[in-house]
């Protein structure tokens, strides 16, 4: 499994612009469609909110990819 360290530099961040800005997608718009597919898991429960508020201390999954936010 990948890790990925993401600094947050404010008090939440969309679900979407997380994976664009980690680098699991290229744009917020394919970041949506992984969501909306059931793909993403938020602190181990899957997250069908696009735009859901990721905040400090949360650990985002996509596939092999494992974010934790800072």
């Amino acid at each position: 499994m990948q890790h990925v360290d993401f600094v947050l530099e404010r008090e939440f961040i969309e679900l979407n612009q997380l994976l664009k800005l980690a680098g699991v997608v290229d744009s917020g718009g394919a970041g949506k469609h992984l969501v909306a597919e059931g793909l993403v898991q938020v602190d181990g429960h899957e997250e069908l909110r696009k735009t859901c508020k990721i905040r400090n201390g949360q650990t985002v999954t996509v596939g092999d990819v494992e974010i934790k936010i800072r």
